[in-house]
């Protein structure tokens, strides 16, 4: 299940790719107003999108955050990896982070893994080719904001 940080993480970066263009940084008060994110929770988001190098940061009265890559370069799947930490359903089905069941007593034979490694394979393979460049496109489109759904 998709965590609410991460859906405030990818509101904020669809944000982010709405300015991109511009080059120029977006403060964390304009983006918590305009996505309505609580402004404390979504710096600690921003600081650990910035770490792992999806955003880019300046400091000072006219500071902010920006992409470190251009929106096409940046998926829904990128984001939710940083936030989230994995797209498997379940931890044996991890490729990054995997962890056996304690209940298992084969993971290479478990069909439920076999199973949900065909899911997080297919979630992965969606997500991946979502980029916040369509996203905001998406959005702009829309003729009601309530209309859009990540």
């Amino acid at each position: 299940m998709l965590t609410q940080r991460a859906k405030y993480a990818l509101r904020a970066c669809i944000h982010l790719a709405d300015r991109f263009e511009d080059g120029t940084t977006v403060q964390i008060g304009e983006i918590a107003a305009s996505e309505n994110i609580p402004a404390k929770f979504l710096e600690a988001i921003l600081l650990d999108m910035r770490k792992a190098g999806l955003l880019q940061s300046q400091r000072g009265r006219h500071g902010g955050y920006r992409l470190a890559r251009a929106p096409e370069n940046l998926s829904v799947g990128d984001i939710i990896r940083v936030i989230d930490g994995t797209l498997a359903p379940i931890r044996c089905a991890s490729r990054l982070k995997f962890e056996p069941c304690e209940d298992c007593e084969d993971a290479a034979t478990c069909v439920i893994r076999w199973a949900m490694l065909k899911a997080r394979d297919a979630m992965a393979t969606v997500l991946d080719r979502c980029t916040l460049a369509e996203a905001s496109r998406r959005r702009r489109s829309l003729s009601h904001p309530l209309d859009f759904v990540i």
